[in-house]
């Protein structure tokens, strides 16, 4: 007759265990998903800096949302480079984390491939899995000619320590080929590209 009480004991305890446990796994659940940017901020946000109608971009936008999820902040910014075999891109915009706090950043990176030409481009970058700012700045390899192009807007990933970035480009210039190079995010101005 022990053995009823006993097992009515250990299911309180697992109760009264399991309860805070879950308490604090939607606690965790719902901080992550206010500590993100859905599909409407963000092409809102899109719109206004691209201007309203941007050809492609809903499309472009709403491919990154399918293969990435939501992103934890963005970029929005300018950037030109060149290329004849050998080339360089550089940029400067302002990062934006969904907790309303912003810093200035900018990039720049080489490459090498078959790539010809020059652009001048707005880059709105969506930034994936970014626990901490500082883990932006650092290189993210990538290749330049895998990218989604629709209308005039173009998108393509890097990812470096689990951390993705996604530059969505619209732009004027021409730049034809493929290239593997690497973006480096800094906190400061540089011209070297390396």
């Amino acid at each position: 007759m022990q053995f009823p009480r006993f097992r009515l004991l250990v299911t309180a305890f697992a109760a009264l265990i399991a309860i805070p446990l879950s308490v604090v796994g939607a606690e965790k659940t719902g901080s992550k998903k206010e500590a993100t940017y859905n599909q409407e901020e963000v092409m809102k946000e899109a719109d206004e800096f691209f201007g309203k109608g941007a050809a492609g971009l809903a499309d472009v936008i709403a491919k990154a949302f399918k293969e990435q999820g939501e992103p934890d902040g963005y970029i929005k910014g300018y950037e030109g480079g060149g290329a004849i075999g050998v080339g360089v891109r550089y940029g400067k915009g302002t990062l934006q984390l969904h907790d309303g706090s912003t810093r200035e950043v900018y990039w720049q990176g080489p490459s090498i491939g078959f790539d010809v030409g020059g652009n001048a481009a707005k880059v709105f970058v969506l930034i994936y899995n970014l626990d901490d700012p500082e883990k932006l700045f650092q290189r993210f390899p990538g290749v330049e000619g895998s990218l989604y192009f629709v209308g005039g807007a173009g998108l393509n990933y890097a990812r470096t320590d689990g951390v993705t970035v996604a530059p969505v480009r619209v732009g004027v210039g021409w730049r034809q080929g493929a290239s593997v190079g690497y973006i480096h995010f800094t906190k400061e101005k540089s011209l070297n590209p390396f």
